[in-house]
């Protein structure tokens, strides 16, 4: 029989499945897309059942279907999962509502505030070691207590995406540290516990998972399980995490210093940090290994930029062609955009500004601006929002050592090459960016017994480097400095577009959607 690893990803837009063997070698792989609901302006949901559970069924049946294997010859699984989400449960652990997710969801913008002045900003860095955002999990608790009464007086349980496939998988409620960073106030970030100092203010402490380590055993696949995914009954699962954390280790990030970017609809950041680093704006973490510390940070919008760019002006196109075109004319493009200048705010922003009410701004339009011209500043925009992030983490004192890329954005060197000439960062590119998913298949292998940790070694390999050209320091120095001035100088009148927009977009929901 052999040792097959089989590693899960739940992602925003589609789900991947990745097979292994103990070396890292790729046996096969499986893709399933799916959608995400938006019911109101500012909400994000999915439904877990038919979207997080169906998915992964699916997969452990499709990803077997080219290859001369079966399930039978796996022997072991970990999942990750988009997150942090909130996902209610009853006592019999089924679903109460959709999962609410993570920071692209920011219906608990008013709890965000009622809970910082319960608490207070201070008490929340020392004991949560960041501030409460779109991506906190208390806040969406408070809100589902003040608007989903009967929900809440069902709800046993409160879970995350992950930890829900885990469920299905073992019947254990578990959650890793890393995403239970997120639940807080419940989380003690110094010592990556539980902790009841705040049940007082927010009701929830007796609802939560038992805590425990990325590449613990959660359990192993019930009876049950097996009959749905084919796999073998008991086998481990580990107790796996959320995408960005698994994508890291997947690809080699995981000493401190190390940074992942991640080029997805979202941008996303993971560096190892050397201690319980707390950095304002920047969300502090438990890492992948027992006692270690993740400073995370998210973009709102990134390549669904670059979606919008191409939908608006070249929209009969297939993708593919339209991004081959737009990628093309925008290199022809010198630095700077043709005077264009960008916010990629179009649905908030998460790190650094932490503004669910910042929306897009674009500047300096001429009538000799072409569609080359906004594709280059859509670029250029999301590069100077990963500048801020970076330049964030290393004001806090937090060191940048390595930069490793991953994500379907590294398919464009032009992309990642404005992104290291604006921030002044080399970048390693992986030979293998199958994702979050091969980090799955791996933390499956340590969760068996089968690896450890430092293994990871020998599974990643660079394809590529992409170094700063210099010749563009100085129009993206003075660029990113109006960069940063632009959201200052409009962040009042962007305010009062985001309401406007809002209650606009609600005003024209279908009756039976606006009573939802």
């Amino acid at each position: 029989m052999s040792e097959l690893l089989l590693g899960v990803d739940v992602g925003t837009g589609s789900s991947k499945a990745v097979l292994t063997d103990a070396a890292g070698a790729i046996v096969a792989t499986a893709a399933i897309e799916h959608d995400v609901s938006s019911p109101r302006p500012g909400w994000y949901e999915q439904d877990a059942d038919g979207v997080w559970w169906h998915d992964v069924v699916t997969l452990c049946h499709r990803v077997f279907d080219a290859v001369p294997y079966s399930a039978a010859d796996v022997a072991a699984v970990a999942v990750s999962a988009i997150g942090p989400c909130l996902l209610p449960l009853d006592a019999e652990g089924r679903p109460l509502r959709p999962g609410i997710l993570y920071g692209i969801d920011t219906r608990a913008s008013e709890q965000v505030e009622l809970l910082t002045g319960r608490i207070g900003e201070e008490n929340l860095d020392l004991h949560s070691g960041m501030q409460f955002s779109s991506q906190a999990i208390g806040p969406k608790i408070l809100w589902l207590q003040q608007n989903e009464p009967e929900v809440w007086r069902n709800t046993r349980h409160l879970t995350t995406a992950s930890s829900y496939v885990v469920f299905r998988l073992t019947g254990e409620h578990v959650i890793d540290r890393h995403t239970a960073g997120h639940f807080m106030p419940f989380m003690d970030i110094s010592s990556l516990t539980w902790s009841e100092r705040y049940g007082t203010v927010l009701d929830g402490f007796d609802y939560l998972p038992r805590l425990a380590s990325p590449t613990d055993p959660a359990g192993v696949v019930t009876a049950e399980a097996a009959r749905a995914t084919g796999l073998r009954s008991g086998i481990p699962v580990a107790v796996g995490t959320v995408d960005a954390a698994s994508e890291a280790l997947a690809v080699g990030v995981r000493d401190p210093g190390d940074l992942m970017i991640m080029y997805g609809s979202t941008m996303f950041f993971v560096l190892i940090a050397d201690a319980a680093r707390r950095v304002p704006g920047a969300w502090l973490t438990g890492g992948m290994e027992p006692g270690q510390y993740n400073l995370a940070a998210g973009m709102a919008t990134a390549g669904s930029l670059t979606e919008w760019a191409r939908r608006l002006v070249l929209p009969t196109e297939s993708r593919q062609a339209g991004y081959t075109r737009l990628f093309s004319e925008a290199e022809e493009v010198p630095p700077g955009a043709g005077g264009l200048l960008l916010l990629p705010y179009f649905e908030g922003e998460r790190t650094p500004v932490n503004d669910p009410e910042a929306t897009g701004v674009l500047i300096g339009l001429g009538l000799k601006h072409t569609r080359a011209h906004l594709t280059r500043a859509v670029l250029e925009g999301v590069a100077y929002g990963a500048r801020d992030n970076v330049e964030m983490m290393r004001e806090g004192g937090a060191a940048v050592s390595r930069v490793v890329a991953v994500g379907g954005g590294t398919t464009s060197d032009l992309w990642m090459q404005i992104v290291s000439d604006v921030s002044g960062l080399e970048q390693l590119v992986p030979e293998v960016r199958i994702g979050a998913s091969h980090g799955d298949a791996f933390l499956a292998g340590v969760a068996a017994g089968v690896l450890q940790i430092p293994d990871i070694e020998q599974w990643v390999r660079i394809d590529r480097r992409i170094v700063p050209s210099g010749g563009a320091a100085s129009v993206y120095d003075s660029g990113y400095a109006r960069y940063k001035d632009l959201y200052a100088s409009t962040r009042h009148l962007q305010h009062l577009q985001s309401r406007d927009r809002a209650g606009a977009t609600s005003a024209s929901l279908p009756a039976e959607v606006e009573e939802e």
